[in-house]
């Protein structure tokens, strides 16, 4: 998906492209997942809601939309490019992936589900702080591969 692309439009395209080809709803899905990249991915690879045999496009929508409710521009519907203005600046700029990351968080009743998907997080959170730093701190830090923040 191209991260210029807010997720109305996603939709829409996607909805579009259905019309013509006479696609069925499990199709429409299918496509979509096809679609998805980077945090998005992880974002669907988190939801099991979404991984229902049952589900219909509308609730895939829902839920996702749902999800991303209170940002303006979805960072789960995004290839996220976060870097690191200035290298004396780590704290702001993991402050900032931390915050993303928590954008993404599929929020469900079911508690097991939940803690999985704080997991995902975190792990998005140490991904895109680590992928963001610049300079020689940012190499050493991606050659020393970390485990957490």
């Amino acid at each position: 998906m191209d991260s210029a692309v807010p997720i109305e439009e996603f939709f829409a395209t996607i909805e579009g492209a259905s019309n013509i080809g006479k696609w069925e709803e499990p199709d429409q899905i299918r496509i979509a997942v096809l679609k998805l990249t980077d945090a998005a991915t992880l974002f669907y690879n988190g939801c099991p809601e979404l991984h229902e045999k049952d589900v219909r496009w509308q609730r895939f929508k829902n839920v996702s939309s749902q999800s991303l409710k209170d940002t303006r521009r979805p960072a789960s519907f995004y290839a996220v490019t976060n870097r690191q203005a200035e290298e004396n600046e780590s704290q702001q700029f993991a402050d900032r992936c931390r915050a993303l990351s928590q954008k993404v968080v599929c929020k469900i009743s079911d508690p097991v589900a939940q803690r999985i998907h704080r997991e995902n997080a975190k792990r998005m959170h140490l991904a895109s702080f680590v992928a963001g730093l610049t300079g020689t701190p940012g190499k050493q830090i991606r050659y020393a591969s970390p485990r957490d923040i």
